[in-house]
């Protein structure tokens, strides 16, 4: 076996199908089946049970799965070891965010990064979920939330804070609400499959058949509120810099969450690692009375 089949083994164990696993690996499925199966007749042994077109290790599969997870973490190790010692302000540079951020902030410090070192190549993933910075998914992350895990170095630029938010078509049809329930008005909210916080304090908060839309982009969800379809609970740093919503409460402080950039230890001294967290921190940092909710006069609601 060489290390591809162990990428293999994996893949289809995090996945737990086929279609995922080619998506890793960046294949076609047809191609991880006939791979799968050139490996199980190499060793006359089923590496995985099949139900329903989800893949589950057998005995001998967890006992590669074992191995490979091994390899993956001695192979990680050397790379971030390697890449640590690394004194250029040259490569490549991966970041990871959420798409609010990416949409609203990030692209114009991105833009100070590359104009001080061009010989840096960025790469900016945008995804609501936390890619993993221990398997170098990425090798930075700006996150709502403390790094738990001991291997991570991070540091707090701000605290973000969320408010409701309406459009002037909207406020002169329905009115500007008061308090919870918000009787008589109409709501924005996630798709049933959200985790976020805010998800959970509309659940808890506004009666399910006052939530008339739902999308898992907050994006869209603001797009929504533009259009009049209801107020949507959205962060400050978003909804304070558009002009045609209004917002119509104070700052949730039950939603308040800590901003942070945040590496892997191993990667803190590279040189161009550093210059990011100095760059972008710095620029976020300057933004914190957006980032926080306090760059709007919020005196009258």
């Amino acid at each position: 076996m060489d290390w591809n089949d162990f990428r293999l083994i994996l893949a289809i164990s995090r996945a737990g199908s086929l279609r995922g696993a080619a998506q890793e690996l960046g294949n076609d499925h047809s191609t991880i089946f006939r791979w799968l199966n050139a490996l199980e007749a190499r060793f006359e042994v089923q590496l995985f049970e099949r139900n329903g077109g989800v893949y589950t290790p057998t005995d001998a599969g967890d006992r590669m799965l074992l191995a490979a997870e091994r390899m993956e973490r001695e192979v990680l190790a050397v790379d971030r070891d390697v890449t640590g010692r690394d004194a250029r302000l040259s490569g490549n540079l991966r970041i990871t965010c959420s798409e609010s951020l990416a949409y609203r902030i990030l692209n114009d410090l991105l833009a100070e990064f590359r104009s001080r070192h061009a010989g840096i190549t960025l790469e900016l993933l945008v995804d609501n979920r936390q890619l993993d910075l221990l398997r170098r998914e990425a090798d930075i992350a700006i996150r709502a939330t403390r790094p738990s895990e001991g291997d991570l170095f991070g540091r707090q630029i701000a605290e973000t804070a969320w408010a409701l938010y309406a459009s002037p078509r909207y406020l002169a049809d329905r009115g500007r609400p008061g308090g919870a329930p918000f009787e008589g008005h109409s709501f924005i909210g996630w798709d049933s499959s959200a985790a976020a916080a805010a998800a959970s304090w509309l659940t808890a908060t506004v009666p399910n058949d006052q939530i008339v839309y739902r999308s898992s982009s907050l994006i869209n969800q603001m797009m929504a509120v533009k259009a009049g379809i209801g107020m949507a609970l959205l962060p400050c740093y978003l909804g304070d810099q558009e002009s045609d919503i209004e917002t119509v409460s104070v700052p949730e402080a039950a939603l308040t969450r800590e901003l942070w950039l945040i590496t892997h230890r191993d990667l803190r001294n590279t040189a161009r690692v550093r210059a990011f967290f100095d760059i972008v921190g710095q620029g976020l940092t300057a933004r914190r009375q957006l980032l926080e909710g306090r760059s709007r006069n919020r005196a009258l609601i």
